[in-house]
């Protein structure tokens, strides 16, 4: 059920939230499924519903500095720094867990969505919130995109269309120099401003122990088979055939999004949901320049590419 993410639709969503039911709401990066991140019954929800493996961790959405700083064993001086710097917003912190929610690290972040944070301070909740669709496909960027995949989700705050399009990046600041686990709609440059060295993403098997989601070698994918590649001429690939591309192509019907790498990642979600709504079997998509720029939306299309 799709209900408008006005006052009376933030009240009923908070309700679903405190009775421990999940709820889909707009973030400024993706759509997530939200339920109280302290609740192993709410918690296990989300898992059935995304079909979500269980070793892959969540991201806690939080209201504000104080209340991620309460989830932490010890809060660094670097995150007080990047918090500031960036938060609200697209980038997550890895940090140690505080004692009383058990051993290990925490994944936190506050959203930069004016839906996100009157819903947390609506339930007065901390919302563990994966992207909300079924585990391995495509995130949604609108209510609709989270309704086909989930159909079963008691509740829908539609925000209209998500601003970054792509999941935040994802920082371990538990140790030095930190460590980007997930790239994302936050870029690279941005972070080692504030970091100066920044250590980079290590391939991580599946099922293996990891302090962050978005690391499996398979995410992110469209029902179509994606192949990426250098030249798109030069594929041959079962019919219907899309092309996802940068660039002009001379192929008719083909999803050409932008040179700029983050308009592109804005839009790379919603451009796979639309290719798998025409019903082609195979998108063709161009791969993106190997620079630090196009980091993100490199990593997205090769897991939404893996087998």
């Amino acid at each position: 059920m799709i209900i408008t993410a006005d006052a009376g639709g933030i009240r009923r969503a908070a309700d679903l939230l405190r009775a421990g039911q999940v709820v889909a709401f707009p973030t400024e990066t993706v759509y997530g499924l939200g339920a109280d991140a302290f609740s192993e019954r709410a918690v296990a929800e989300i898992y059935r519903l995304k079909n979500r493996p269980s070793w892959n961790p969540l991201i806690v959405h939080v209201a504000d500095v104080t209340a991620a700083r309460a989830l932490a064993k010890q809060w660094p001086d670097l995150a007080n720094e990047l918090a500031a710097q960036f938060w609200p917003g697209p980038l997550t912190l890895v940090v140690e867990r505080a004692g009383h929610l058990g051993t290990g690290t925490i994944a936190v972040r506050v959203p930069a969505h004016d839906v996100a944070l009157k819903l947390l301070d609506a339930s007065g909740l901390a919302l563990a919130a994966p992207s909300a669709n079924r585990s391995e496909s495509i995130s949604p960027t609108t209510a609709q995109h989270v309704l086909r995949s989930l159909p079963d989700v008691p509740m829908v705050l539609d925000g209209g269309p998500t601003r970054w399009g792509i999941e935040s990046t994802v920082v371990d600041v538990t140790v030095d120099p930190p460590r980007l686990l997930r790239p994302g709609a936050l870029p690279l440059r941005d972070l080692r401003q504030v970091t100066g060295s920044i250590t980079l993403p290590d391939e991580v098997a599946d099922g293996a122990e990891r302090s962050s989601p978005g690391m499996s070698k398979r995410h992110y994918a469209p029902r179509a088979r994606l192949i990426l590649t250098d030249d798109v001429s030069s594929v041959s690939a079962p019919e219907p055939v899309a092309v996802l591309t940068y660039e002009t192509e001379d192929v008719p019907g083909a999803e050409i999004l932008s040179v700029d790498p983050r308009e592109y990642a804005a839009d790379l979600y919603a451009a796979l949901h639309r290719l798998d709504d025409r019903g082609v079997r195979t998108i063709i998509a161009k791969n993106p320049p190997p620079t630090e720029e196009w980091l993100a939306v490199r990593d997205r299309l090769t897991r939404a590419a893996a087998s």
